[in-house]
């Protein structure tokens, strides 16, 4: 029974320390940075790239925010890549103005592949671009985002993620879910991160890549969450990721639980996927480079799966020294309540404290708050369930809403009048 004690203990001191040092970090999104100075003033080129699946529903919306940018029309072009469509996506992007590339193979499906096919063309053609950004096909951008994105280039930043807003929010609580997870992953790691010189991560979409970057060998990501995989690639060559919290994309969240466990398992597997390919690279990088951002970047990997497997033996532990009489009822209560309380009380708590930081009000969002331990709760059945039974399929989230940027600007107004 010695011997479980020590070992309880010693994890226990991981995850205590593991925990600690990301609320240290993230208490640097509090600190209110200057603006870095500009190295270039200039107004740069871009590809605004939109991979779609079956969007006919959607994708109209996006081009249409995307017209309507603050920034020269010029200056960037709208492609949209129909990747294995069969419904009216291609035609319907061509009508709304955008330039459509159409891509068809069954057997590689994912945004990442669409990406580093059509990244490859302009390549080989040697675009005149300085610059592209990465959509969704159901996003809607606000009007600025070229524009601030540009700045981002001005001062020398390669790659840079964008403010990934929902358009949804308030529709259920697997929405609100959604939406409370990314405003506080926004400020408590990616915001943090960039204050303290780190590097955030890419988030999926509305995000900018410097063209060059991707020259030498295109879009090479092969993992079911490539917007991970290719900030790692980044962090292990030593570059760090920008982050403009003024470049906002609008972000459509499913609405049902079998498409969001459908979802949620395919990032988890991603992330396995990138803790097999990455985290030896990652460790090496640490060593060599000796950064705090390689080991930033290593703790990422860490601190996802690996964390969630410490976290089970050490419960498991609590059970076993219980049984062998090691433990009390009551030791065993407390022992278990010093993970169930943070596991799903605290996130509500976190979670207000982002949006009291944020003005964002909180009575609409009274009903997802109370449900949010259900939805981090079934992301850790997810992680469990993927620890034995991994999906590498890609399954289409359908997009039931027709939300235009009006809408969404309009809702920002009105919670901007209650904050």
């Amino acid at each position: 029974m010695e011997y479980l004690y020590v070992i309880r203990e010693a994890l226990v001191w991981i995850v205590t320390i593991f925990w600690l040092y990301q609320i240290m970090v993230s208490l640097c999104s509090l600190v209110k940075l200057k603006d870095k100075p500009l190295k270039v003033d200039k107004n740069h080129k871009f590809m605004a790239i939109i991979p779609a699946h079956n969007e006919e529903a959607v994708v109209g919306n996006l081009i249409e925010s995307l017209k309507n940018q603050n920034y020269d029309k010029e200056l960037y072009d709208i492609y949209v890549i129909a990747d294995n469509c069969t419904d009216n996506t291609a035609e319907i992007a061509k009508k709304a103005g955008a330039i459509v590339y159409q891509r068809f193979d069954p057997t590689k499906k994912t945004k990442g592949y669409a990406l580093n096919w059509f990244l490859q063309q302009k390549i080989k053609e040697d675009a005149d671009y300085d610059a592209f950004f990465v959509f969704d096909a159901d996003n809607i951008v606000d009007k600025d985002f070229i524009k601030n994105m540009n700045k981002k280039l001005c001062q020398g930043e390669d790659v840079v993620q964008g403010y990934r807003d929902i358009k949804n929010p308030t529709d259920n609580w697997i929405t609100a879910g959604y939406a409370i997870f990314y405003w506080t992953m926004h400020r408590f790691y990616h915001l943090a991160r960039y204050n303290l010189g780190l590097s955030p991560l890419l988030n999926g979409t509305g995000f900018m890549v410097r063209f060059d970057v991707v020259k030498p060998d295109g879009w090479n990501t092969k993992t079911l969450t490539e917007d991970i995989e290719f900030s790692l690639q980044r962090i292990i060559k030593g570059k760090k990721l920008g982050w403009a919290t003024d470049a906002i994309v609008y972000d459509e969240q499913p609405t049902g639980f079998k498409q969001s466990w459908s979802q949620r398992s395919r990032w988890t597997v991603g992330h396995m996927q990138c803790i097999t390919n990455y985290t030896k690279q990652l460790a090496v990088a640490t060593k060599e480079n000796k950064t705090m951002m390689n080991f930033d970047g290593l703790l990422y990997i860490v601190g996802s799966i690996p964390m969630f497997i410490i976290t089970l033996i050490i419960v498991a532990t609590n059970f076993l020294m219980y049984a062998g009489d090691g433990m009390t009822n009551i030791e065993l209560m407390y022992n278990l309540a010093m993970y169930l309380m943070p596991t799903f009380l605290l996130p509500i708590g976190t979670a207000m404290i982002v949006m009291a930081l944020d003005r964002r009000p909180i009575k609409p969002m009274v009903k997802g708050l109370l449900c949010y331990p259900i939805f981090m709760g079934s992301w850790l059945v997810i992680n469990f369930k993927c620890l034995f039974r991994r999906t590498t399929t890609w399954e289409k989230i359908e997009h039931v809403r027709d939300i235009k940027i009006a809408e969404v600007t309009e809702t920002a107004d009105v919670i901007e009048k209650i904050s």
